[in-house]
């Protein structure tokens, strides 16, 4: 059964005031892609901040008004926002795979269902990259079709974020290299983008994460597993039933069969560890039952992508 994500937290508190503020104390680091100049409140690397004019950009929802020019929007009618040097911003993609395998698993008992995981941790990053003042982007990616919240910049815009998160659901097949493929297409500017994602997807995720790499994005695969799809907690005679396709397959699952699963599993892994060092992708597994926060405060800095 797929329910809405709203429903599977009814009785858990996205976040708390004390979260939020550990939250704004973080900046997301983009290593290889390029910033860009208009700064909002982003803790700049750069000594001193100058405030001479530099250029003029087109209004984006979110910038902060008192960075508009009035004499210009008087003389041309269209919004403009004043850039001044050595101001920068980053772009933030975040992609939830939002297919029924993430839905998983669906047994009443949320805190280490993959969706709502996914879901949460989007929202702690989107409002890292909102408090800082980068222009940030959340889409779903579903086999109904992809859904975009933003892009804003601005934490004002963080509860409407939480909102449209909480209106997320997993179902059907998602195509992770097409949806990859089209979010590369759709000309939005790179920045650092993160795939949440179980890459349970029949057509794989590789072509996509290329194309996404050939338009400039800097890419970090945050890879969700459930404990039990690490090590599973049954034995016996099964049959079991692909929750995307419907196909089913009776098995045993002996002491043998599981340790080839677990080496199989293992070899996945490994294979796409290699893939993403090899494309300087930042890779990122983890298993729901990993606190979200320590996810945050302690993995990704290690990873280098927070700090």
């Amino acid at each position: 059964m797929n329910r809405p994500i709203s429903n599977l937290q009814s009785s858990m508190p996205i976040f708390d005031e004390t979260t939020l503020r550990k939250l704004e104390q973080l900046t997301l680091v983009a290593e290889r892609v390029r910033v860009g100049v208009m700064k909002g409140d982003r803790r700049s690397s750069k000594r001193g901040t100058s405030i001479e004019f530099a250029d003029y950009r087109n209004y984006t929802k979110g910038d902060d008004l008192r960075r508009l020019d009035w004499n210009v929007y008087a003389r041309l009618e269209r919004p403009f926002i004043k850039l001044l040097e050595e101001e920068e911003d980053l772009a933030i993609h975040l992609l939830v795979d939002a297919s029924a395998s993430m839905n998983w698993p669906d047994d009443g008992e949320q805190s280490e269902n993959k969706l709502a995981y996914a879901l949460r941790l989007a929202g702690a990053l989107g409002h890292i990259g909102l408090a800082a003042g980068d222009l940030t982007a959340v889409t779903l990616l579903s086999s109904g079709g992809d859904h975009t919240w933003g892009p804003f910049r601005g934490q004002q815009n963080s509860l409407r974020l939480l909102q449209f998160l909480e209106t997320g659901s997993g179902e059907g097949i998602t195509d992770l290299n097409q949806s990859l493929k089209n979010y590369a297409l759709r000309g939005r500017r790179p920045g650092l983008l993160f795939v949440l994602s179980d890459l349970l997807s029949p057509n794989g995720y590789q072509e996509g994460l290329n194309a996404l790499q050939a338009r400039g994005y800097e890419v970090g695969l945050i890879h969700l597993l459930s404990p039990d799809e690490m090590e599973p907690p049954v034995t016996g005679d099964l049959k079991l039933v692909d929750i995307e396709t419907g196909a089913d397959a009776e098995i045993t699952l002996d002491p043998t069969t599981l340790d080839l699963y677990r080496e199989r599993l293992q070899a996945w892994q490994t294979e796409i560890a290699t893939y993403c060092a090899n494309r300087h992708i930042h890779y990122i597994p983890l298993t729901t039952d990993l606190p979200w926060e320590k996810l945050v405060m302690q993995t990704l800095r290690v990873k280098g992508v927070v700090k």
